[in-house]
């Protein structure tokens, strides 16, 4: 496939007019709007800005490749475009960005479709192509030299796997021998140099960043007469694999990697963990210092992935906590949503059945607490111990986390028994570090189980159940017994949380504490979900309502991708406000929040009940008060709604 099969013409903006780059951002979606590329350009927008958020896709050299894959992509495309005057991109060298290329590929991207795009990637390090690229002036031009380009890409590829079938058929015939070859693979560099490293190229989506840093530090070892395997963890999952052989006899390792990568294989090797970024950008850095072995010596714990003696930065403890907490949190949800939802469908037979219907009992067998709900707290537990200490922390953090199920500790315990897991096995490690060497393969497979168990085991057993076993049957006996002012308070505070950061700590938190109540209680009360769930729904629902009623306020764009809210909102997903919000944060967070909270806080004047974790409107007829669920929920967005319609200036006053 050709590049322009995706670089369509018709997308192409010759001279983009943005001065900044959320306003780039836009310019770009809409032509993919425009074109019918895509389906959702609120999502769409969403996903991109969650790439920019893992680090920039401004690369340098004038370029910007912004990109997400997601649902919201009707076809596999790349918007190209070019600004004369440039604008900051937060670009990786701080210099301005001329050249851009939008990816939008689908969820389910063909093979095809992703090599095509690792080409385009891999084309983009040609300093004089994107020199070639500013003086077009029409997208004939543009497509035109593309095509020639990979042409000749093409050409050369052939010529070396000619080359290369020739060295392979010359080594059968013992007639020649040359550097190392593998099926794998071919080594770049100078056959000549004893100078050999390993490198491993990845990037959280795996289109673009994979295969500009593999083909930056493969053209610059040929540059230095060093040689270099290089291996991609892209969308088609990982390509040219390294073999045990090569990173044996390489002198240090390179992983220019945004995501986690297979790591116990460097144990013992020196290896540099480094963003994807500097793969492009300061490749002949890394490859100096790998050939030097000017870099810390990689320990694998157990098949963990940390690294001893790294410099990987300072974070906050309480950013640390958060992160440990939301690995948890986010393995968690799979068992909340489909247990959930089930859990929710059979309480609609057993409303039109009995209890005893085959059905009911057999949905609630598998959503319910012999089911998927069974798992939440232990896998909570367990990766949370995992992102504390790897995967040596998983086994003994789910036994903690079953431990607090079985006793009542239940959602506290099970929090109390994760990070008490991880650090566990840290502190196994420290304490275990002076054994013999001859004896570390037992230490994942024999000791850190062993102890790691015994000690999180019994503290559990002996401390934290009987504490936080008496602490959560206390909650929510005073949950239960809240007069109506303070569920009042309680509500409105749960639902305002919701609005705060639409996904983020404070809606993470507000709806954590939903779910510790909601399993605690034997899936019986639900009053602080219907808090929870109310003030989730409403920012988006607002957002949809204002860009409806107060159209002049939004531009065609906005309108259009506000329609969308209708339905994520009644589908309980906060996060459709995001794009919004970030483009007009104190208007639409204020008035979400005010909103929210209303929302949160009726459902307890209505003593509202939602014997559901998830699912919105279509599990509103659970409800002991569904049509008073609803006009809570109508409320807060109305209110929410008529704030932003009316507080916000039109777009030609916005500045």
């Amino acid at each position: 496939m050709r590049i322009t099969d995706l670089m369509i013409q018709e997308t192409m903006i010759m001279d983009l007019q943005a001065t900044t780059k959320d306003e780039a951002i836009d310019e770009l979606i809409a032509s993919l709007n425009r074109s019918g590329r895509i389906n959702d350009p609120v999502l769409f927008k969403e996903m991109i800005y969650k790439r920019e958020a893992e680090s920039s896709t401004g690369i340098g050299g004038g370029i910007a490749m912004p990109h997400a894959k997601t649902t919201a992509v009707n076809e596999p495309t790349v918007v190209f475009a070019k600004s004369r005057q440039g604008l900051d991109f937060e670009a990786l060298d701080d210099q301005p960005a001329h050249v851009f290329f939008m990816i939008a590929a689908p969820e389910g991207a063909g093979n095809t479709h992703l090599r095509t795009l690792a080409a385009l990637s891999r084309l983009l390090i040609d300093s004089d192509f994107i020199s070639q690229l500013m003086s077009t002036d029409t997208p004939a031009e543009v497509s035109a030299l593309f095509d020639a380009k990979q042409a000749e890409a093409a050409e050369k590829e052939a010529a070396k796997e000619k080359a290369k079938a020739e060295k392979a058929a010359n080594a059968a015939s013992g007639t020649t021998s040359g550097q190392p070859q593998n099926t794998s693979g071919v080594i770049v560099g100078n056959a000549n140099s004893e100078d050999f490293v390993v490198a491993v190229t990845a990037c959280p989506t795996g289109i673009a960043h994979t295969f500009m840093a593999e083909d930056a530090l493969k053209k610059k070892a040929q540059e230095m007469g060093i040689n270099i395997r290089v291996e991609t963890n892209g969308s088609e999952g990982a390509q040219n694999v390294l073999t045990a052989d090569e990173i044996a006899r390489a002198k240090g390792v390179i992983v220019a990697a945004d995501k986690n990568v297979e790591m116990a294989r460097f144990d013992g090797k020196p290896v540099l963990q480094r963003p994807v970024s500097d793969g492009i950008r300061k490749s002949e850095e890394l490859i100096r210092k790998a050939v030097n072995g000017d870099a810390p010596i990689y320990h694998s714990q157990g098949g963990g992935t940390k690294e001893e003696g790294a410099s990987t930065g300072k974070i906050s403890v309480g950013s640390k906590i958060y992160k440990d907490l939301m690995n948890g949190i986010s393995h968690m949800l799979p068992f909340v949503v489909g247990g959930g939802i089930l859990l929710a469908i059979s309480f609609l037979f057993e409303q039109i059945a009995s209890p005893d219907n085959p059905i009911v009992q057999l949905l609630q067998t598998i959503g319910g607490g012999t089911g998927a709900f069974h798992f939440l707290i232990p896998v909570l537990a367990g990766f949370i111990a995992m992102s504390i200490g790897d995967r040596p922390a998983l086994m003994p953090g789910m036994v903690g986390g079953l431990m607090a199920v079985n006793s009542n500790a239940g959602f506290l315990g099970g929090l109390a028994a994760g990070f008490l897991a991880g650090y566990v096995v840290i502190g196994l490690r420290k304490a275990l570090k002076g054994l013999p060497k001859a004896i570390d393969g037992l230490k994942p497979i024999l000791l850190y189980p062993v102890f790691g168990l015994l000690i999180v085991g019994a503290i559990s057993f002996y401390v934290f159940d009987p504490i936080f076993g008496s602490l959560n049957t206390w909650l929510v006996d005073a949950l239960g017994n809240l007069g109506t002012g303070n569920k009042v308070l309680l509500g409105l505070l749960l639902g305002g949380m919701m609005a705060i950061d639409m996904g983020g700590p404070f809606n993470k938190a507000a709806y954590t504490f939903a779910i510790g109540v909601f399993t605690s209680s034997g899936n019986t009360d639900g009053a602080w979900m219907a808090a929870v769930m109310a003030g989730g729904m409403a920012p988006p629902l607002a957002i949809a309502l204002a860009t409806t009623f107060f159209k002049s306020k939004f531009t065609e764009q906005e309108r259009k991708s506000g329609l969308t809210n209708y339905v994520l909102g009644l589908s309980f997903i906060t996060e459709g406000a995001i794009p919004f919000a970030a483009a007009d944060p104190l208007r639409v967070l204020t008035s979400c929040i005010i909103g929210s909270a209303v929302a949160g806080g009726l459902t307890q004047l209505w003593s509202i009940n939602v014997p559901a974790p998830h699912g919105g409107i279509f599990v509103a007829a659970l409800a002991n008060h569904a049509i008073l669920f609803l006009l809570a929920v109508a409320i807060g967005a109305v209110i929410s709604g008529l704030i932003l319609g009316l507080w916000k200036k039109s777009p030609t006053l916005v500045k």
